[in-house]
Formats: C-alpha cells, structure tokens, sequence
C-alpha cells in the first residue's frame, strides 16, 4: 500500500483541526458541566503536558452503582535536564497538596509529575507551575519530551556541556504555538497563527507536529545514567583530552511495544529498540543535527498506526544505510557529517552511582537521595495513604517521611537540586560542614539513604501504573517493596547481596521505566501476573530476553532462584548477571533451569 492509500489516525485530523493545539481545550475546562474532557480535548492536553483518565481502582464498583468514574488528570512538568531550583520544589510540594492527591512524583525523564488534579483546578495548576518559572508545555505529546542528561552536578567542562547543550536543545524543540499560553496564563491569542501555513508558524513540527512522541538525551561516556540507547535521538560526546571534538548521533531508540507483538520477534510489529550510531558531527553543528533527525522523524513516521509510529521503525525498517542517506539530505551544516565513531568501540559505556556523599570538584559537595520509586509522600503504617500507596509490612520504608523530611532539607539548604533518570534528587552545592545536620534530619524522618540500601535495590525503579495510570494491566509501583525485598532476599541466599543490578518493573508493556534493558525486566502482563526478561545490562547498551510469561506476582523469586544459583556458580571473575546470561544466552541458560521450575504452570 502506497503512503497515499494509508489511512491517517483519527490524531491527526484532530491536530490540523485544533489551529496549532488550541482547539477547545479552554471552553473545555471552564464549562463546568462534568469532570470529562472529548476525544479531541484528551488529545491536544498531552502536548500542554496532562493526561486525563480515571481512579482504576474505584471504576468497577462505581459501574455496578451506575455512577459515573471519578475523572482526574495527570499533570507533568518539563524540567530540562531535572534542575529546578530550592523554592520550584517547594512551591511544587505546595501544589501537590493544593491541588493534587498529596505527593510529588519524580519521573525517569528527569520531570515531576502531579496525580489526581480535578478538572476545576487543571488551568490553576499549570498556571501556578509557570509562575514558578517552569512549565508543562511539550511534556507530552507528539513533540520531542523532556531533554534529559546525567544529573551528577560535577563542575567540570564535560558536565558544564552537556547542561549548556541540554538547554539549547530544549529551547530549539519547544512548539512555538502560543495556544499553551493563551489557554493557561490568559495571553492574548496570535493573530498570526490564523493566517500563515504550519511550516511558517511551527518550522521545526509544522501543522501536524511529530506523528508520536520523541525522546532526546545526551551523555558523555563516564555517566550513561539516562540510557540514551533507548532514545529516539541520542548523542554522545565525545572528547579529546578537555577540548570537545563532536557529537555521535545515535538514531531509533525505544522502549514500548505490545505483548501480542512480543513472541516472534521476525513478525513482530511492535518491538523495543536500542539506538545505532548513524553519524559524527562538529560541535556548532549540534541543533542542526536535531532539526535534521526531527525532521527526518515528522516526514517519514507512520501517521496511520500510532503503535508503529515512533522513529526506531523508520530506522528498523528502512534499514541503517537508507536513514544516514535520508539524515545527510535534512542536515543543513556548513560540512558534511562524517561516518559515526563506533561508541561501543570508541566509549566503554559506565553507569557511576551519584548516590550518597561526592565532591563536586568546586570545593562543594553533592548529596544523592534515594526515593522509593520517585514517590515523594510521608507513609503511614497505620493508615492508608490518599494516594493509595503504602509500606506496610516493610519496616525500612514505614513510617518513613520523604515529604517532610525533603521539604525540611530544602527549606534549611536552599540549594538547587536535580531529579535523577532514576526518580532520585540530588542536592547541590553544599558545605562539608552541613552534612551533620543533613544526617540528622534525614535521621529523624526516618529517610533512608544510599548506605541503607543493597547494590540491587539502589538501582531498582518501578512506573507508576494503577490507580492512576490508564495503560496499567497490572501492579508496579504500588508492589515495589514486596519486589524488590523478595529479589534481594532470593540473591541473599545465593550469596549475591552485593550485586550490581539492574531491576525495572513496569505495569504494562509501554516501557516507561525502561525494563527492556536492565539485567531485570519485570512487566505487567495481566492483574497479578508478569512477563520476565533477563540479559540486558546496567550499562544500557543492550535488550534483555523474554523468559517466563504470567507469572504471578509471588512467584517472581521462585523464578530467579534457579538463575541466581547458577549464576553464582558459573561467573566468569566480577561478571555482572545480565552479562553472565548474555554470554551463556538466554534460551540455552532457560533449558538449563526449566527442570528445576517444573511445577510451576508459567514454567511450561
């Protein structure tokens, strides 16, 4: 079938129709008549950063009342890079009680997201997060997201560059519409807009933006702390000495896909992807690298199935020499790119742990804080939280006051502070002689941090999924402790307490807490049940394999002991367990163990 034949997806009717994103998202939210939004509204909301759904875990039983669902809205920032300053975090703790269910959630692009935002308070909400000096525009969307970089704040010239070109990069993608303003700080509207072509009026995205959303992030080798192989558009610097030569650009990066698209991998429509290295650019020439992969993204996605839309099936399906061919005709330089520099050749990839106690190299310091799956909130053992999450029967974490004790720490540093790729916060810029104090406050509120966690669990983070999230097929966030516990426990057994590993656990297939690449991937398959994938590696250089399908929540650690033991056995010196199954390979280390797991269904 010819590109003309192909049926649009109704998104994109509804994108040429809304006059560059504002459509009837104001008349919307001030009609007052029911919590809901329409079709196209729910649509045009991602790209002002909300998503509108429903409390899952009252829908049910409201249903067999006859009542309609309790509607809300989720709300996300764009934090470039994750540096927001002491009082942006203090005013967005205060709207996470104004406004939203009482906590702050720190997301792995480096954002904060607020959960459970009733419609009457939407415009409220945004309009009070820019008047923080920050912004939810682009932080959904069919736009390039959230630019994300390592948040270790070192003061050197390799970390001071990537903060630089983080902020010119997120500058350059930002819509130009001003429909965001005009809808949610009461601007006056731009005449313009009704009289120029989308090329004129949005130059990097024109009428239609992207057909899906697109990922950016930027690394220097020492610190791949983003996984910028699962971005659509990656660059790693690269250096000689202290003077920067370049740019690798790494094309089609990509973590979602579908569980039915999941068993064949030849046939597979839908599949996660880790990016290749299509080109080398000069340093000036890094924003016209990006309009050129935008570009080349916006012109030749998939606008007619939003599952197949993202770039990594352009550059899957085109093939590697057909997109750097397509790349040189979009890149607008004063010299040709040059072929890329091998990263994997050139840069052995690291994952550093900018957790605890580090010397920023300005005198300073920084302290890296662990968050129990980025979910800022104080747990009560002998009540349920509003949000719905608790910690009971896991004694680390109950009675632990992440939102208290933070907003203490801020209150009392006033420093800036960075959200991590790993839902964590860094504080900034502090004086050998406050960490006492630090400890101290820390130590009341029953916080822990980097020291009262193992090696696996200081690498461990889970997606939202219910109560809030629509994609949700089965618990993530919310059985965090009872995971993460029981791994730990099961490698303990083993002899493995001290490993270096990386477990993601996510509700549902879409990906977001990047479970394709971790030694570990744990995915919801359906309430209750779970899809295992092993073989990937901290680094972030590689996918992980499907092991087990369904397995139930409980007999998560039933099947991993098998491959712990043999992993503790079989080791070649300081081998990591994803690289130990890697190199075995995954099908042959699962004939292996399927006889120790023969009375388990899953395990057939």
């Amino acid at each position: 079938m010819s590109d003309a034949e192909l049926k649009l997806a109704k998104q994109e009717a509804m994108k040429v129709d809304s006059r560059f994103l504002k459509g009837n998202v104001a008349q919307e939210l001030a009609d007052g008549s029911t919590g809901a939004v329409t079709d196209e509204t729910y649509e045009l909301l991602k790209f002002h950063g909300s998503y509108f759904g429903h409390n899952r875990d009252t829908a049910t039983e409201r249903k067999k009342q006859k009542l309609e669902k309790e509607y809300e809205f989720m709300v996300r920032t764009r934090i470039p890079g994750g540096r927001l300053s002491a009082q942006q975090y203090l005013t967005m703790d205060d709207l996470a009680n104004k406004y939203a269910n009482g906590t702050v959630r720190l997301t792995t692009r480096q954002t904060i997201q607020f959960h459970v935002i009733m419609k009457e308070h939407l415009k409220d909400s945004i309009a009070e997060i820019n008047h923080a000096l920050l912004s939810t525009q682009s932080a959904c969307g069919d736009v390039v997201r959230n630019v994300m970089i390592p948040a270790a704040p070192y003061q050197n010239v390799k970390y001071q560059q990537l903060r630089d070109d983080c902020d010119k990069i997120a500058a350059f993608v930002r819509p130009k519409t001003s429909a965001y303003n005009e809808i949610f700080l009461d601007e006056e509207a731009d005449e313009i807009r009704e009289r120029v072509a989308g090329d004129e009026y949005e130059p990097l995205y024109g009428a239609t933006y992207l057909p899906r959303k697109f990922k950016i992030g930027l690394i220097i080798p020492e610190d791949n702390t983003i996984d910028v192989f699962t971005h659509d558009l990656g660059f790693v610097l690269v250096y000689e000495g202290e003077k920067l030569k370049g740019y690798n650009v790494l094309l089609g990066g990509g973590m979602g896909m579908s569980h039915e698209a999941a068993k064949e991998w030849k046939d597979k429509k839908t599949y996660p992807r880790v990016a290749d290295p299509i080109a080398f650019v000069a340093p000036d020439d890094l924003l016209n690298a990006v309009e050129a992969v935008v570009k080349l993204q916006r012109d030749h996605g998939d606008r007619s199935d939003r599952k197949h839309a993202r770039l990594k099936y352009v550059v899957e399906e085109k093939g590697l020499a057909w997109t750097r061919s397509e790349f040189e005709k979009y890149f607008n330089a004063t010299r040709p790119s040059q072929p890329a520099k091998d990263p994997v050749e050139i840069n052995h990839f690291h994952v550093p742990d900018p957790m605890g106690w580090h010397e920023q190299g300005d005198g300073k310091w920084f302290l890296g804080l662990p968050v129990a799956s980025g979910r800022v909130m104080d747990y009560h053992p002998d009540q349920r939280h509003p949000s719905g999450y608790t910690a009971n029967g896991f004694t680390r974490f109950e009675n632990t006051q992440y939102q208290t004790g933070i907003r203490k720490l801020v209150e009392f540093l006033g420093v800036d502070m960075v959200i991590t790729p790993d839902q964590k916060l860094i504080f900034c810029d502090l004086e050998a002689s406050q960490k006492a104090d630090i400890e101290r406050i820390l130590k009341e509120h029953r916080i822990p941090t980097r020291e009262d966690l193992s090696n696996m669990e200081a690498h461990f983070h889970t997606c939202v999924s219910l109560p809030t999230c629509a994609k949700a097929l089965a618990e993530s966030e919310r059985v965090q402790f009872q995971i993460m516990e029981s791994i730990q426990a099961e490698l303990a057994k083993h002899g493995l307490q001290d490993e270096h590993m990386a477990v993601r656990v996510t509700g549902c297939p879409n990906g977001c807490s990047r479970p394709y690449v971790g030694d570990i991937g744990i995915v919801g398959r359906m309430p209750g049940h779970y899809v295992l994938f092993i073989g990937g590696d901290l680094e972030g250089t590689r996918l992980n394999v499907k092991t087990y399908d369904k397995v139930p929540l409980d007999h998560i650690p039933a099947a991993l002991s098998p491959l712990f033991a043999r992993f503790a056995k079989e080791r070649i010196g300081h081998e990591r367990f994803g690289d130990y199954c890697h190199r075995v390979g995954v099908e042959k280390l699962m004939e292996k163990v399927k006889p120790e797991l023969e009375d388990y269904k899953w395990a057939e």
